[in-house]
């Protein structure tokens, strides 16, 4: 029997290039080596470990008392590093394990799921790639969408956990790789769907787009979904600050049947961006801002250069 709460707070946070310091030759990780120009060292590695598990169990928790029942991950190199972080001094009382599959992006980071064994049973996952070509007309890899179907609260719930690609190329110039990715996270819930109309869906990920871009509103329209990350968006709130302007490329969506109070164990309470004090940066004038990891080949020693982002659903 799976213990219950009254609240349970389901979370996202991009952690920004979580390498473990040894070297895959399948990968471009060179960046993430001891003798690399960042000098990623085993001290750099366990710093990054203990202030990621601190937030992860804080999140939510002033309204919870329990740090969240589900967070996807992006930017994590392998199971060593997720193993690594579930058993650090701050999450290894908090009975947490992950789903977790190797893509073939060109950096060798993939998407996660951590999830609270006292509160979700695991019932199946699998992987959907997204399939994309370069200018030249050859395969262009990015990262997986993960899917994993589980129960909560004596509900079944399909989580979709996303990293969409980048903005790297300019913002238009990419866009058609993330309305490719949308397309494909809209026919795994159209496949859902078709197996049961009812079921619950959680869509959670760093799109690399705000809520207000073609390929949010794509997904939102085609599948149904709810995003309560629309209204949480402002001048003065995101996720993520680019040449001081506040992005919220982090989101949570989901089926509109998380409304129905009658027929569902959980219903929606609430979206945040969680921004406490101390993921932030608290001088210069980047005060505000994540407190990040790295500033290009620059160590500061911080937490991520997203802040997480959470919903709470309540319980029936």
């Amino acid at each position: 029997m799976k213990k219950t709460l009254d609240y349970y707070s389901i979370a996202f946070y991009n952690i920004e290039n979580l390498f473990d310091i040894e070297n895959d030759p399948l990968t471009n990780d060179d960046d993430f080596l001891p003798t690399s120009a960042k000098r990623w060292t085993i001290k750099r590695y366990q710093n990054k470990l203990m202030k990621l598990g601190t937030a992860i169990s804080k999140i939510g928790k002033d309204d919870t008392e329990v740090a969240p029942v589900l967070v996807g991950l992006a930017e994590v190199e392998n199971q060593k590093v997720l193993s690594d972080l579930i058993h650090s001094k701050n999450l290894k009382d908090e009975n947490y394990d992950y789903v977790h599959y190797d893509s073939l992006d060109e950096r060798g980071i993939d998407v996660a799921l951590l999830y609270k064994t006292d509160f979700f049973s695991v019932h199946y996952s699998e992987t959907f790639s997204v399939y994309l070509q370069n200018e030249r007309g050859q395969r262009d890899y990015t990262r997986d969408i993960l899917l994993v179907q589980g129960e909560l609260h004596n509900e079944q719930v399909h989580i979709i956990v996303n990293h969409w690609p980048s903005r790297r190329e300019g913002v238009k110039e990419s866009e058609v790789k993330r309305i490719a990715a949308a397309n494909v996270v809209n026919s795994i819930i159209k496949n859902l769907k078709s197996e049961n109309p009812e079921t619950k869906i959680i869509v959670m990920g760093d799109f690399n787009d705000n809520p207000n871009c073609k390929s949010l509103e794509i997904l939102e329209k085609e599948s149904s979904l709810y995003n309560p990350f629309k209204t949480v968006w402002s001048r003065d709130n995101g996720s993520l600050s680019y040449n001081f302007q506040w992005n919220l490329f982090d989101q949570i969506l989901f089926s509109t049947n998380f409304f129905d109070t009658n027929n569902s164990n959980l219903s929606f309470s609430d979206a945040q961006v969680f921004k406490s004090k101390f993921l932030e940066q608290y001088k210069s004038k980047y005060k505000g801002q994540p407190f990040r990891t790295y500033v290009g080949l620059k160590y500061k020693g911080g937490y991520s250069d997203h802040f997480p982002v959470f919903i709470q659903l309540k319980s029936s």
